[in-house]
């Protein structure tokens, strides 16, 4: 998958920078969206936005290719992914806390009405 996935040496540096801290940020990304009530789409310029500051780690740290649509397009899915599933968790919360008369949780991603 290296060349494919991913352009460093080992997949322990795509797990690091792409998996770990750029997952993170993107959860918290995410959390921050939900927790304020904005909308999805503000979430995915945000990521995109992020997307480019995690090719930016790639390349400065790592000497990888900073201008790569196909990185930028990996890293940024999966980004999107975890930036998504930080929003609908934190918003899931704020649903069954703020309005548990009207709705209960089902999951960590979904609630249904009472």
């Amino acid at each position: 998958m290296q060349g494919v996935l991913y352009e460093e040496p080992t997949v322990w540096l795509f797990l690091l920078v792409t998996m770990v801290m750029g997952g993170w940020a993107a959860w918290m990304t995410g959390r921050a969206i939900a927790i304020t009530w904005r909308p999805v789409i503000q979430l995915v310029v945000y990521t995109l936005v992020l997307g480019l500051v995690l090719r930016f780690i790639h390349f400065a740290v790592f000497h990888g290719t900073l201008l790569s649509p196909q990185f930028y397009l990996v890293d940024t899915v999966v980004l999107m992914a975890f930036a998504l599933a930080g929003w609908r968790y934190n918003r899931t919360r704020q649903m069954t806390t703020q309005y548990r008369w009207l709705y209960e949780r089902t999951g960590p991603f979904s609630w249904k009405a009472r």
